[in-house]
């Protein structure tokens, strides 16, 4: 069973010269979607709900015309953005974070639970993403 702070390494990226490793993960659900990338000195982690009720995290930009309140991007430090962009519903190729899960990479902390998935970043920034709630601290 994969474990979600041993998360499988699918591909590298060149960023700024130097290598970043990326990860990705899954709720059991399927429904939150994360990949996590980590380089010299800085980190991401990018995260979709695909399918989710509610009034979004964040007001909708004015200039976002495309899907709005699924993408969610931070990085190690600071606070969380999101993203405005069609929704990928691509539900394959990521590992399972399984329920009851603490896991810690890259500067986040993440927990994966029945009520949803939470991720911290250094600055104590994050998000809570589940199918009736999203929120951003």
């Amino acid at each position: 069973m994969p474990r979600f702070f041993v998360l499988l390494c699918l591909s590298i990226v060149f960023a700024s010269g130097s290598q970043a490793d990326v990860w990705t993960f899954e709720t059991p659900s399927e429904n939150i979607q994360c990949s996590v990338g980590q380089g010299a000195g800085v980190s991401d982690i990018f995260c979709t709900i695909i399918e989710r009720r509610g009034t979004p995290a964040l007001p909708r930009p004015a200039d976002c015309q495309s899907d709005w309140g699924h993408d969610f991007l931070m990085l190690n430090t600071g606070p969380v953005q999101m993203q405005c962009g069609p929704l990928n519903r691509n539900r394959d190729g990521y590992d399972r974070a399984e329920y009851g899960v603490t896991g810690k990479f890259g500067g986040f902390v993440c927990h994966s639970s029945k009520k949803g998935l939470e991720c911290k970043n250094e600055d104590g920034h994050g998000f809570f993403l589940s199918r009736a709630v999203q929120r951003v601290f």
